[in-house]
């Protein structure tokens, strides 16, 4: 797949190291420069934005995000479903693609941050514990809840979506820094069509159906 973006929250970042490679190969020499080039190219990588425009049916749910399924469960969401629910849990290494995406066409109803620790996104009780943004989104099938949760590197949440935006499956909504875990709950109605431990892609590959 041909990258075509860098996520524009990652420009401070490369602009910054982009000018300490200058400033430190002419003032030093290369050799001093190696370090900040590296942390140059590990940001033009961290932050890639790769293009994934699918066209998917309406009742088709797609991976928020790049990474892992660490955990397919039935919970009780109490927050915002009220109901019991399908939480699927999704670890992004550093190496993924942190820029997350509407799982499912809907309207933003309601945002929320909550938490304040920051452990390992791989811990279970990371979900509970560590920062986190909530994105509630209206659909044609119910409530479907949309997590974006820090890790132990990761101390930066952004999310664009605003109440009342209505977003069609696969588009971007926001991204994590650097390393950290999704999470998507969704009504005990979908049909889930991913298991843990298999590999999934933000905005490509599909981890639930609802019936018509």
């Amino acid at each position: 797949m041909r990258i075509r973006y860098i996520a524009v929250e990652g420009l401070p970042f490369i602009i910054f190291f982009a000018l300490a490679v200058v400033i430190v190969w002419l003032t030093a020499g290369f050799y001093w420069a190696v370090l900040p080039l590296v942390l140059l190219f590990f940001c033009l990588f961290f932050f890639r934005d790769p293009e994934r425009d699918y066209v998917f049916k309406e009742n088709i749910v797609v991976s928020p995000a790049d990474g892992v399924v660490m955990s397919v469960a039935e919970v009780y969401e109490g927050r915002f479903i009220k109901d019991k629910a399908v939480k699927i849990s999704i670890f992004l290494s550093l190496f993924d693609v942190h820029v997350n995406r509407i799982p499912v066409s809907g309207k933003v109803v309601e945002l929320k941050n909550e938490g304040g620790l920051f452990l390992p996104a791989y811990k279970k009780e990371a979900g509970d514990l560590n920062v986190r943004s909530y994105t509630v989104l209206e659909t044609r099938w119910g409530k479907v809840v949309v997590a974006q949760i820090t890790g132990l590197v990761a101390r930066r949440i952004v999310n664009r979506a605003k109440v009342g935006d209505v977003f069609k499956t696969g588009e971007r909504f926001g991204l994590i820094r650097f390393g950290s875990c999704t999470e998507v709950y969704l009504p005990c109605t979908a049909r889930i069509l991913v298991k843990e431990g298999q590999k999934v892609r933000g905005g490509e590959t599909v981890i639930a159906e609802f019936c018509d």
